[in-house]
């Protein structure tokens, strides 16, 4: 169980978030059902929508209040893993598991409000740099220390982080037909940006000839830091484990290592399936059109 068995029910699972994440299930299928039906002029949100939306929040919730969180805090690769499932997972599923009506009322609202200023914040190539900088300069070893160790901007910067891939996401998924910028080759060039921009993180982190972060080698951090997750004494786990090699299945640089190699590994393989989608969908639209031009 990779540690887990030496923790409380409460501390893997959180029972409070996992009752919000089912709760926000529940009013989902409220929302696209009696709710829809009056304000969404009877669109019906297809069976695929619906489980995109449901795995999207499940996700999101292992991600960041179930066990992956808590592995998360104890060996570096589970941290990459939490990373990779909520910004390049549960975004898109999200986005997509929302019913159309929902966003174009969004949409409108957004062009009448002050926020509208902020639209070149949607563009492609803006987005691509706001999200994979932040997230860069999030494990910039100094800066990743003090965010894990001070929880309120630990939060806050989370928040900001899936703020800003969705954002990012937004292009990509076009969640309403026609309103994304990037459409055809520019979509697959924005995708290989977004490729390419997370790339010196990784790259980084994955070469890197020592452990970089001090929350995953120094027990007495890694203790302050583990009481977002188990609230409480932090000498206890000292007392309990010496420090997060306790639950390490691999060396700290070799965890730091696989760390970076998921994270690309995640990022490579959802991006090259996209941007080979929207190849396809780019050249079937090609022929298509070619075909309509000879007819006429």
């Amino acid at each position: 169980m990779l540690g887990l068995e030496y923790f409380k029910f409460a501390q893997v699972w959180s029972p409070v978030a996992l009752a919000v994440t089912l709760l926000l299930i529940a009013g989902y299928f409220i929302l696209i059902g009696p709710i829809g039906d009056k304000y969404g002029q009877g669109e019906t949100v297809p069976t695929g929508r619906r489980c995109l939306f449901v795995a999207g929040l499940l996700f999101l919730y292992l991600a960041q209040a179930g066990p992956i969180e808590l592995l998360g805090h104890m060996m570096f690769s589970f941290h990459m893993v939490s990373m990779a499932l909520s910004y390049l997972v549960a975004p898109p599923l999200l986005m997509l598991g929302v019913p159309l009506w929902i966003w174009r009322g969004l949409v409108s609202w957004l062009k009448r409000s002050p926020l509208r200023h902020l639209k070149f914040m949607l563009h492609p190539v803006v987005a691509a740099v706001i999200f994979n900088g932040l997230f860069s300069f999030y494990h910039i070893p100094a800066i990743h220390d003090y965010v894990m160790l001070h929880f309120g901007v630990h939060r806050l910067y989370y928040i900001v982080l899936f703020i800003t891939s969705a954002m990012m996401w937004w292009s990509l998924v076009d969640p309403l037909p026609k309103q994304g910028e990037a459409q055809g080759l520019k979509k697959m060039g924005f995708i290989f940006l977004n490729m390419v921009l997370l790339t010196p993180a990784c790259g980084l982190i994955i070469f890197a000839g020592e452990p970089l972060y001090a929350t995953y080698s120094d027990p007495m951090i890694w203790a302050k830091a583990m009481g977002y997750c188990i609230p409480g004494d932090s000498s206890n786990l000292l007392e309990r484990f010496g420090g997060p090699e306790f639950f390490g299945y691999l060396e700290p640089k070799i965890d730091q290592q696989v760390g970076g190699i998921l994270m690309k590994f995640f990022q490579e393989i959802i991006f090259a399936t996209m941007l080979a989608y929207v190849f396809l969908q780019w050249y079937r639209q090609e022929n298509r059109e070619d075909a309509e031009e000879e007819l006429a």
